[in-house]
């Protein structure tokens, strides 16, 4: 196992390169200028110059990028041009919303989802099965923001239960306690928008991986062994289907993110997903920069968490 962690940690190395150099080169292909964003329309052609040479972006885009390169090793992700702070200050200020919002969403969403997907296969051809189904197939098509503006309209308009907008109220109680539960309050309507997107797919993916291993020769040995239902279930069907559905969580992280932007600007979150989209905005290369390469990290950590809980599945992956 210290090898096989030893050897996926090596191959991270060339993968993080990667991501950076493709970040950095469809920055530089994006239409507009930042400069000229920054120094706004009035501005003289002197001015914009005398930006473009403060920022380095007047110098060749390769020698831009080694620059750069030397900022991240040395763990700079260099100053936001819109906010005049540090990239990763601003990143790490923005970063606990998303992680609370996608914790919950997808958390919340994977439990779910996985286990409706393995009742509806342990009853094929039910009408549990089917009521199941179809609640899959539909959360599966609608539009993340689409469901975040209706359950805006029907729960913060009409029925004023959850606020719609913010991560805090104004109002909101200084104490530790007060302010938790004012978070977890308005936390509600953008976390059920974002897991409720992903329930039908988890539900359609484990209800095929379950179905398939309870057709395996081994679940009908443990039958004729004399093992209960409920046992075969869990320790042999389930977690033996859970591999597929493991794979999925790892790589859909990238999606989520992408899902958690147009979550949080429906709901004003103040997250990263918002964040990235203000960037792109103002044209905050080195914002938009620190942002991609963070959410590239975490994916390709995401993968790693998803080979070794693979491996912890299924020890042969090791080999």
């Amino acid at each position: 196992m210290r090898r096989y962690i030893t050897r996926r940690l090596l191959q991270m190395i060339p993968v993080v390169f990667s991501v950076i150099l493709i970040n950095f080169l469809l920055i530089q292909a994006a239409p507009g200028d930042a400069a000229t964003y920054l120094a706004g329309r009035e501005a003289s052609p002197e001015f914009i110059d005398a930006l473009r040479h403060t920022y380095g972006l007047d110098k060749p885009v390769m020698t831009q990028f080694f620059l750069y390169l030397g900022q991240v090793l040395r763990g700079n992700l260099g100053r936001s041009f819109v906010y005049g702070e540090p990239v990763m200050t601003v990143i790490l200020r923005r970063l606990p919303a998303t992680i609370l919002l996608i914790f919950f969403g997808m958390g919340v969403a994977a439990v779910i989802g996985t286990l409706l997907g393995a009742q509806a296969a342990r009853r094929i051809g039910s009408t549990t099965d089917g009521a199941i189904s179809l609640t899959g197939i539909t959360l599966y098509s609608v539009p993340v923001f689409w469901l975040g503006l209706l359950l805006i309209l029907i729960f913060a308009v009409k029925l004023h239960w959850f606020p719609s907008l913010g991560i805090h109220s104004l109002t909101a109680p200084k104490d530790f306690l007060s302010q938790t539960i004012d978070l977890l309050y308005h936390l509600v309507l953008p976390a059920t928008t974002l897991g409720l997107i992903y329930v039908g797919e988890y539900i359609r993916l484990a209800r095929a991986s379950v179905a398939e291993v309870l057709g395996e020769d081994f679940i009908t040995t443990s039958r004729a062994i004399g093992y209960d239902g409920n046992t075969i279930f869990l320790k042999h069907a389930l977690r033996n289907a859970l591999l597929p559905v493991v794979t999925i969580a790892g790589l859909q992280l990238g999606f989520v993110f992408a899902g958690a932007t147009l979550t949080e600007t429906v709901f004003a979150w103040p997250g990263m997903g918002r964040l990235l989209f203000d960037a792109i905005l103002a044209r905050d290369y080195p914002l938009l920069l620190g942002a991609y390469l963070m959410m590239s990290v975490t994916v390709v950590l995401a993968n790693l968490l998803t080979d070794l809980l693979y491996a912890y599945l299924d020890p042969r992956v090791t080999y």
